[in-house]
């Protein structure tokens, strides 16, 4: 088979499709995600009517957006997902974990069918042998005999049923289509040209010849497809308030006898008032077409709300209101940019304004303050539009670990808690490979064999639990294993194997972060799914990257636990402003622990090690930003007396600084994109007076006290 995006794009000359590819991508991909979230919570002993119909709407939505672009290899596979699942919510079929399986597998398929026609590339999927399972299912089983033909039959998008359907045959009817009321008349004449086009759905011929006062344009159409099939089609290109389906009665130029005519003792009023099949709220009797009465529920296609519209509600929206506005990310940055400059334009007036006179200057002054409020309010809101739900994370390990448990043969449950703790769509981005091998490691290397966990007393069924929450300005985000917990033992044995320098008199924290080390693994045997001695490392590396620190508290025979804590955003954040001769430099707030003047003869210097400050008989290194930076310097008596305490990656170091200038929230500009990697540093921003400050990196700070 060809490349289909050229040929969804040439399905109609009238009609340019591509400008709705990206919402059919974006929708096909949420509706999968949906349906694997369904089937993996799908009961199969007592499944639920509501979830089998939710799992068919979903497929049922793909395959019309994709009959609609001509994208056949979705539309077949989605076809035939459709026929058993309308099998299963008819209860015709018992359903299975093997029918669950091939669902799931055929989700995959999909998706990288969609990923394909999205221009991402990769080979033809090969779907055969999911296709002859699924018809397998169909055929055989416990089904019973069914008295009508399977509902959407006659509408299957694949290419060998693309014959002209302009016979009237068995199941077919007549119907009125109007459009409308439309601005651009010409607009509906090319839905017609699209309909033409995809031969399968009918034949469709105007009743009015195009001349319309009203601004309504009306249609015959001859189809064996239900209501919700056509519909599906015109509500993607128009709004579905402006589409209404009806039986066609005599009286349009029909003369007695004429192929496909409307019989004469048809009734020519509508007792469905423009309701559409299976609609809800539909009037008794009002079923005046011949659709199959398995469409027992509203699908969900391409556009979101299906609510009918009688006449009679004109004036009142027509849809249900849209809850969420899709915006590229572009946009959202370029705003967060503008906001960020405001930010700093608010901060630069409230400066130069401390020196005026708030008694002559009374009404400028309680401007400022209002705009300093509102400024932090805009941020803030902006800022929120960036965030997004841990859900959006945890939603992809319960079909993952799915697989991973069946592979090594182990039965586990995945429980969160906290999917509603929002989190900045960038680290969101890269926290997930993070958590997802954090998850995979607990899996095989946690939990235990079923029947080990019994030996041991333990129920055979293992548990995983993710957690996310706020503490403070941060996020932690726990990863917990009721398994076999790490044992000290065999990592010190291990950790000496590898060089690493591991004595008795380690604390249990210390021993645990061991696992940290590059190339260290307590895997017995190499699997493909971790064993590598590539991983723990790589996870705290990138976790570390974006300012955030991990955490391992363990028991041994109980389980474990991974603390991951992470910067709510990496946009903005509160720092703390540090003068060290003419510069000044920022601190982030969730570093800082504390600050106290120091004298000169408290520090102490140690052979070899450099110097160091004692501290509630503590002793921790002392860094001089002087010297790291090279500031020069012109009040020559000068003496540094203030130390600021900074924690990073497990260690504290001393800061030696002339004075603390005060505490902001400052914009974070990346210094790399903009210059060039400054070591010691991770950003800058603009001061209020317009200066540049650079953003310290402390776990940078702490990691040169050790070397």
């Amino acid at each position: 088979m060809g490349d289909m995006t050229s040929e969804g794009a040439s399905i109609s000359a009238g009609i340019d499709l591509s400008q709705f590819y990206q919402v059919f991508f974006e929708e096909a991909g949420e509706n999968l995600d949906n349906m694997e979230q369904l089937l993996l919570n799908v009961n199969v002993e007592s499944a639920d009517d509501e979830e089998l119909n939710a799992i068919f709407r979903c497929a049922h939505s793909i395959k019309g957006g994709a009959a609609t672009f001509g994208f056949s290899d979705v539309a077949e596979l989605t076809h035939q997902m459709e026929t058993l699942l309308d099998k299963l919510r008819r209860h015709e079929l018992q359903p299975n974990s093997a029918m669950v399986d091939v669902l799931l597998q055929s989700g995959d398929a999909l998706r990288a069918q969609l990923g394909r026609h999205q221009g991402s590339g990769g080979d033809v999927v090969d779907t055969t042998d999911l296709l002859v399972s699924i018809k397998s299912f169909v055929e055989g089983g416990n089904a019973a005999p069914s008295p009508s033909p399977a509902p959407k039959a006659a509408a299957a998008p694949a290419p060998a049923a693309a014959a002209p359907a302009a016979a009237a045959g068995p199941g077919t009817r007549l119907l009125e289509l109007q459009v409308g009321p439309l601005d651009d008349l010409s607009l509906a004449d090319n839905l017609v040209e699209l309909f033409k086009e995809i031969t399968d759905l009918g034949t469709i011929e105007p009743l009015d010849a195009g001349q319309s006062s009203d601004g309504m344009r009306r249609f015959k159409i001859l189809t064996s497809s239900t209501d919700n099939d056509l519909l599906d089609l015109f509500t993607f290109h128009v709004a579905r308030e402006q589409v209404k389906l009806m039986p066609l009665g005599t009286g349009f130029g029909f003369y007695e006898g004429a192929p496909g005519a409307p019989p004469a003792e048809a009734p020519s009023t509508d007792p469905g008032y423009g309701f559409f099949d299976d609609a809800p709220g539909v009037p008794a009797g009002a079923a005046v077409t011949a659709a199959p009465a398995a469409e027992a529920a509203p699908a969900a296609a391409i556009v979101p709300t299906r609510a009918a519209t009688p006449a009679k509600t004109e004036g009142k929206p027509a849809a249900m209101d849209q809850t969420t506005l899709r915006v590229s990310i572009e946009k959202v940055d370029q705003l967060i940019n503008l906001v960020g400059e405001l930010v700093i334009t608010q901060a630069m007036l409230a400066q130069n304004s401390r020196e005026l006179d708030p008694a002559l200057y009374q009404q400028l002054t309680s401007g400022l303050a209002d705009l300093e409020r509102n400024t932090r309010d805009l941020q803030e809101s902006v800022m929120s539009i960036r965030m997004i739900p841990m859900s959006t994370v945890f939603n992809r390990f319960p079909r993952m670990l799915r697989d991973l448990a069946a592979k090594l043969g182990k039965k586990v449950e995945l429980v969160t808690q906290g999917e509603a703790t929002e989190l900045d769509k960038s680290l969101v981005e890269k926290i997930t490979d993070p958590l997802t091998h954090l998850v995979r490691n607990s899996c095989d290397h946690g939990i235990e064999m079923p029947e080990d966990r019994v030996a041991r007393g333990k129920s055979e069924q293992g548990t995983i639990t993710l957690v996310a929450s706020h503490q403070g300005g941060s996020i932690v985000i726990e990863v917990r294993d009721d398994g076999r917990g790490l044992n000290r033992e065999k990592l010190i044995k291990k950790a000496r194997e590898k060089g690493i320098d591991a004595p008795d008199s380690m604390t249990d924290a210390e021993c645990w972060s061991l696992i940290f080390a590059p190339g260290f693994s307590t895997a017995d045997v190499v699997t493909d799914v971790s064993g590598r001695g590539v991983g723990m490392d790589v996870v705290k590396k990138n976790i570390t990257s974006l300012g955030g620190t991990v955490e391992i508290d363990s028991a041994e025979g109980y389980g474990m636990k991974v603390s991951v804590r992470l910067p709510l955003t990496l946009a903005i954040m509160d720092g703390m402003s540090v003068g060290v001769g003419e510069e000044c430099y920022i601190l982030p707030l969730s570093s800082v622990v504390e600050s106290f003047q120091v004298q000169s003869n408290t520090i102490k210097t140690v052979a070899g090690s450099g110097r160091v400050v004692e501290v509630r008989d503590e002793y921790m290194p002392v860094i001089e930003l002087e010297k790291v930076f090279e500031v020069p310097r012109f009040d020559f008596e000068h003496v540094s007396s203030i130390m600021v305490v900074v924690e990073a990656e497990g260690g504290r170091v001393a800061l030696l600084v002339d004075e603390l200038l005060g505490q902001q929230q400052v914009v974070v500009k990346n210094l790399e994109a903009n210059y060039r990697k400054v070591n010691d540093v991770s950003g800058a921003t603009i001061m209020g007076d317009g200066r540049v400050a650079l953003i310290l990196d402390v776990g940078s700070l702490v990691r040169r006290s050790r070397h």
